[in-house]
């Protein structure tokens, strides 16, 4: 059974930074795209990021590029969004997910986390 297991939101301030994580288990995924989401209060489910397990490549939404950075660590079977000069704008639920095509859309990924919160006060 595939599991992913989200960590690491909170409550910081605009320009501050989170490290979320997002341990994985249940199957083997070097073959798989870990993709991280958000979602804000009202709004629909957004692409923020990939990660193609095997070879690191990465792919960012405009909104976040230059400022967000997804890593794993291949002996923990965890992937992570390094979140830096956070603006209230990035407020919602996060959503790390795995599937075995990248994509940007959220029918592209099979498994999803239950969601971490994080908000960004100005």
């Amino acid at each position: 059974q595939v599991q992913l297991v989200e960590s690491g939101g909170g409550l910081v301030q605009a320009g501050g930074s989170l490290r979320l994580s997002c341990a994985a288990s249940g199957r083997t995924f070097s073959s798989f795209v870990m993709g991280w989401f958000r979602q804000a209060p009202g709004k629909a489910r957004e692409f923020v990021g990939r990660l193609r397990w095997s070879g690191s490549t990465t792919y960012y939404s405009d909104s976040v590029k230059g400022r967000f950075t997804i890593s794993k660590d291949n002996a923990k079977n965890t992937a992570y969004l390094q979140m830096n000069s956070l603006k209230p704008e990035d407020t919602g639920v996060y959503y790390c997910a795995a599937g075995p095509y990248s994509g940007y859309l959220v029918s592209s990924y099979d498994y999803w986390g239950q969601g971490t919160q994080v908000t960004v006060s100005s």
